[in-house]
């Protein structure tokens, strides 16, 4: 168990109590004073944050790459700037006093070559990524672009606006929107499309809609069946880990610079802005589901377990015209994210996509809520099979070598895409990769173990690393036989190496530094920007330490007052310190006033359950409160004070006992290390 790892307790059922994974985005520090036009210091030079320059094994390897790419190809420059119909330079959104939310001159320094300590085509990624503005896919659809990570689509109706996807935050929606309103027409949105359950497409709703209460009821709201449970718990249990991991693949703690962030290879960054949910009028189960939304004849697919667990696309037969939502993109997509998550359906991601080649054959042009649109039946049906295919490969391959009993560690490192699909842009690996996809598919048969014994019950990490370096000789003859391998260039042995001695002896300066520089050519070398992001938070946090930024309480309160109690209850069973509360025997009623539902919760055998049903008399509590209570109380926006004082909460039986209960919920605090002990 790390020992640095820290937890607290108490009265108020904080926002980790619920676990919500929402990246708690900082800007990153800022590149230091004194770099060279375009974001990079000297190329010699060690910038403020202590990063180093491209090493000459990165330099040449990354050199080799772009002799090895089509980087001239124009095609996807010319499709991205297509339909251009307003852009406003840069684009610069800020919330309450003046807190930045988007700013594209962050990435000013994203401009001609790549420099040494970026992949080529990563850098190529990036440009396209950078290019925002409001553009025509065909006469009556339209994208705002490039104000988020994701894309706003707007489709006009006979009376209004159509919105698909109203981004992360309420400010780059409003931005977005203004943008269109401005070039288009001030029409009234009359219906809103989520076509995922991920917080990047449905977070800045409440700017699109009206402020009229009356016109806001008007409004569809049309989303995939089980959308508000998979918006409002998808990262709930696992939520401060998977939190705290986000940091890492985007990237939040760096510096957007040329040995910083880059781009996140599905967009540049995340807006980090107030966020709003509201529940869907119509839902979409079913494929193919026909629906008129004001005078527009859409044809839906319902495709969950793919991208997210609630997803849809859909087709507009007048327009000839497919949105492929996520499960299509420029780029390959995550099998299994890096933040952490659960692992998602390679064969059945695939077979959406050849069901849309089959299903609307006649289809002209693909938009989808991340990158440009494509156009033309010949080059869409292409873009559509590569897609398919690069999920089946993946799939269908590793469980042939798995079938020949290779492990996911040996299946990652010798399975390659066939030539077709590893010289398309738009399936490689600026997102996921096909290393880890490839692991994803074999967790997704097989789980975590590869059958060895050896890996059965292996020693953790502190333990395993102490042994490792005393087997090696010491830290002296670990650490040279590291500055060989970095010298060498062999940065992946030279990682292992450090991460066993950094883990024994987590003071060695040397063994540390080392291991940092080691993180930073991995990550000057990678095409994934989350790869990328992941090496460079690591030396950065090996140089100053854990890079959190708190959550901001209103982003949590905006999903919490969605959250089924059932998953809140499942979530404060997930914070019990089961050690503590081995011999505990509690039982305390909750009661909600506003929505005359009531639960019990029961603490035996060191396990929280919690049932929907009539208060129990012989409780050792009763609590009574509203909905909007527990949800301030869970993001700390109501203490003990409040509760004693407000008529929204009320205590029947033993305090006492009720403060015990609460004092057995663990407060994780979010900033745990990762690469120390």
């Amino acid at each position: 168990m790390r020992s640095t790892r820290k937890t607290t307790r108490g009265l108020q059922v904080w926002v980790a109590l619920t676990g919500l994974a929402l990246v708690a985005c900082s800007g990153g520090p800022k590149p230091p004073a004194g770099e060279r036009e375009g974001g990079a210091p000297a190329a010699d030079a060690v910038d403020a944050q202590g990063s180093h320059a491209a090493s000459q094994v990165t330099t040449e390897a990354n050199a080799a790459a772009a002799a090895a790419l089509a980087l001239a190809d124009q095609q996807d420059f010319e499709d991205a700037r297509r339909g251009l119909v307003a852009g406003e330079g840069d684009v610069v959104v800020a919330g309450a006093g003046d807190r930045p939310i988007w700013d594209t001159r962050d990435y000013d320094f994203v401009a001609g070559e790549a420099p040494p300590s970026v992949h080529p085509s990563l850098w190529r990624q990036a440009k396209l990524d950078g290019l925002h503005g409001l553009f025509a896919v065909k006469p009556g659809i339209w994208q705002v672009r490039g104000y988020d990570v994701s894309n706003m689509t707007l489709i006009r109706g006979k009376t209004g606006w159509i919105i698909v996807d109203p981004l992360t935050a309420r400010e780059t929606a409003q931005a977005a929107l203004g943008l269109a309103r401005k070039h288009l027409g001030d029409l009234p949105v009359v219906a809103v499309i989520f076509t995922h359950s991920h917080l990047d497409h449905f977070g800045g709703v409440d700017a699109v809609l009206p402020e009229d209460p009356a016109a806001r009821a008007r409004v569809r709201i049309i989303a995939p069946r089980g959308f508000i449970e998979e918006a409002t718990s998808e990262n709930v249990l696992a939520g401060v880990a998977m939190g705290r991991r986000a940091s890492y693949q985007f990237g939040t703690g760096l510096p957007k610079s040329a040995r910083g962030h880059v781009d996140t290879g599905l967009g540049k960054g995340i807006a980090r802005g107030g966020i709003d949910l509201i529940e869907p009028t119509d839902l979409i189960d079913r494929t193919p589901q026909a629906m008129d939304i004001d005078g527009i004849e859409f044809i839906f697919q319902y495709a969950p377990q793919s991208e997210a667990p609630a997803e849809l696309t859909f087709y507009l037969p007048q327009f000839q015209a497919w949105c492929g939502a996520e499960i299509v993109s420029h780029t390959m997509h995550n099998l299994y994210t890096l933040r952490g998550a659960k692992v998602r359906d390679a064969l059945l991601w695939s077979s959406y996509i050849d069901d849309t080649i089959e299903r609307f054959g006649d289809t002209e042009v693909v938009f989808a809520s991340h990158h440009w649109p494509v156009w033309g039946r010949e080059r869409v049906r292409d873009y559509l099979e590569k897609q398919r295919d690069v999920y089946r490969y993946i799939h269908d391959q590793t469980l042939r070598l798995a079938n020949q009993g290779a492990t996911p560690q040996e299946i990652a490192e010798h399975l390659k895409l066939p030539a077709a699909l590893e010289d398309t842009f738009a399936v490689r690996g600026y997102y996921g990769t096909t290393r880890h996809n490839a692991k994803a598919v074999y967790q997704f048969y097989f789980g975590w173990y590869d059958a060895n014994p050896a890996h059965l019950d292996p020693l953790p990490p502190e333990q395993a690393a102490v042994k490792y370096v005393a087997a090696m000789g010491g830290a002296a003859a670990v650490l040279g036989q590291a500055r060989t391998a970095f010298d060498a260039g062999d940065y992946r042995w030279a990682a292992s190496l450090l991460d066993h001695l950094v883990f024994a002896e987590p003071g060695n300066v040397d063994a540390t530094e080392l291991l940092a520089r080691t993180y930073e050519q991995l990550g000057y070398q990678a095409e994934s920007g989350v790869w990328r992001d992941v090496y460079l938070t690591g030396a950065l946090e090996l140089r100053h330490g854990p890079q959190v930024t708190a959550l901001d309480p209103e982003v949590a309160l905006a999903l919490l007052r969605h959250l089924p109690l059932g998953r809140f209850f499942d979530a404060m069973a997930s914070r019990l310190d089961g050690p503590e509360a081995e011999d505990e025997e509690l039982r305390i009623n909750f009661v909600f006033t506003d929505l005359d539902e009531s639960w019990v919760l029961e603490i035996d055998n060191a396990v929280l359950h919690a049932h929907r049903k009539e208060p129990d008399p012989d409780a050792d509590a009763t609590v009574r409160l509203t909905r909007e209570m527990l949800a301030r109380l869970s993001v700390g926006q109501a203490g003990l004070r409040e509760m004693i004082f407000s008529e929204d909460f009320e205590v029947e039986g033993s305090r006492t006992a009720l403060l015990r209960f609460f004092s057995l919920l663990d407060r994780s605090s979010g900033d745990f290390p990762i690469v120390t002990p």
